[in-house]
């Protein structure tokens, strides 16, 4: 993380445990960013937090920490099956990123973690929830599933976190976060943090409504777009937009590019006509099997793949 996006606010001035400052430590981060600056101090106190502030620039470290915190200096109540803390995201790769991050921040400490999300690995991450976990993260329909089967439960749950809120509603999620909402604690028996790239009205009424009168954070709210990001927009007829697609790939010749497409034939059809122009590319859409997709989004972000054509139904989280 460049030094230049972060704040004066060093992790060892918040009072954190010292198993998360170690875990901080050895993933190399001493000073918070201004999103984790702001709302930790609030969160840590167990007092609700709704943030927004853009992608990229900490959410993640900032409700992890809140949630371990909580984790390690509240007593569990005696519930072998319950969930002490439920973090929802809205698409399977954000899932596996909180995850990844929280075995990171939490190392040093014997907080269990579980996963659980659509696509792969069904009976795995219903028999890691059955021997029990603290911190269940996972994509909306996965979680109703095993919440269903009684897998778990969530009477006794303490902290509450949804993150990426505005894509909830993007992708149709809404019911199935009302449903898991009304299923936890009220509102004041537990610690509530909603994160997002934007607080619509809508997100902020979903916050008001289950939440605890919570403090609402903005980081450059007027900027809802990267600094550094040139936006440009073209209006070609259907016939004209794949050769227009090709004359400007082979003009930017993007080391790592994102193509976003409404369907899959669509797609498909594209990927044959950029791999037919000579470019290295990969489909990613709601059918493609969980370890492919994995595989892909790892070759683009080591950038052996430098082109990723990819649905709005890909990103789903079932």
């Amino acid at each position: 993380m460049s030094s230049t996006h972060l704040s004066t606010t060093a992790f060892n001035s918040l009072a954190l445990a010292e198993p998360l400052l170690k875990g901080l430590n050895d993933a190399g981060f001493t000073y918070c960013t201004p999103i984790q600056a702001q709302t930790l101090p609030i969160s840590l106190l167990g007092k609700d937090v709704a943030g927004q502030a853009q992608t990229g620039t900490g959410k993640t470290i900032a409700f992890l920490l809140a949630t371990y915190e909580t984790m390690l200096f509240e007593e569990p109540a005696d519930n072998p099956h319950g969930i002490r803390a439920l973090i929802i995201a809205p698409t399977r790769e954000l899932a596996l990123q909180i995850y990844n991050d929280a075995l990171i921040i939490g190392k040093y400490t014997d907080v269990r973690l579980g996963l659980a999300y659509g696509g792969t690995d069904y009976e795995k991450q219903r028999k890691i929830l059955e021997d029990g976990v603290d911190i269940l993260i996972g994509t909306p329909g996965r979680i109703i599933d095993f919440f269903n089967q009684k897998v778990f439960n969530l009477r006794t749950t303490d902290v509450l976190v949804l993150d990426e809120a505005d894509r909830m509603f993007d992708l149709g999620f809404i019911k199935d976060i009302r449903f898991l909402l009304r299923r936890l604690p009220a509102p004041p028996d537990r610690l509530n943090l909603l994160f997002s790239a934007t607080l619509s009205f809508k997100v902020t009424e979903l916050a008001y409504e289950h939440m605890n009168n919570p403090e609402i954070i903005r980081v450059e709210p007027d900027q809802v777009t990267a600094k550094k990001v040139e936006e440009f927009i073209y209006y070609p007829a259907d016939s004209e937009k794949i050769p227009l697609l090709v004359m400007l790939l082979n003009q930017q010749l993007p080391e790592r590019g994102i193509i976003f497409i409404n369907t899959k034939q669509t797609a498909d059809r594209l990927n044959r006509y950029l791999e037919g122009n000579g470019f290295n590319s990969a489909v990613l859409s709601g059918d493609v099997p969980q370890k492919k997709r994995q595989k892909i989004l790892q070759q683009f972000q080591d950038g052996e793949l430098p082109l990723l054509i990819a649905t709005d139904v890909a990103a789903r989280g079932n």
